[in-house]
């Protein structure tokens, strides 16, 4: 069972690189396999009714996510092989660095604004009010 869950993570991630090799994309292959995956695991939840984690997925899911310190090794030993370009670069990169979290603040507030605010049904005097 766990097999298949990986294959199909696996496969996300496959595809989601497939798809940014063809399309020229400026977005790591396993972002858009990622994004893939909700989207197909929405759909499933809008098909079905039903909006739980598919049985296969959730231990494999729940095994990633408590092994995810070992994930960022790679990444920590690529910033220090790259530390002569980091200390030259600095700057562009603290600026792109602030930069994306402020983007991504702005854009989640936004997001939460959006999904959260109130629906408006409108009576029989045609007057508006919060439900």
């Amino acid at each position: 069972m766990m097999t298949s869950a990986m294959l199909i993570l696996v496969g996300c991630q496959l595809l989601g690189e497939l798809l940014r090799a063809t399309f020229q994309l400026p977005i790591p292959g396993p972002v858009i396999g990622m994004f893939l995956l909700a989207l197909a695991l929405g759909l499933r939840a809008r098909r079905t009714g039903n909006d739980r984690t598919p049985a296969p997925l959730k231990p494999a899911a729940e095994g990633l996510i408590a092994n995810m310190g070992l994930l960022f090794v790679p990444a920590g030993v690529g910033i220090i092989a790259e530390a002569g370009v980091i200390r030259k670069e600095w700057l562009p990169i603290l600026v792109a660095v602030a930069g994306s979290t402020i983007l991504s603040l702005i854009v989640t507030a936004l997001v939460m604004h959006w999904t959260l605010r109130p629906t408006h049904t409108h009576d029989t005097n045609g007057e508006g009010r919060t439900s």
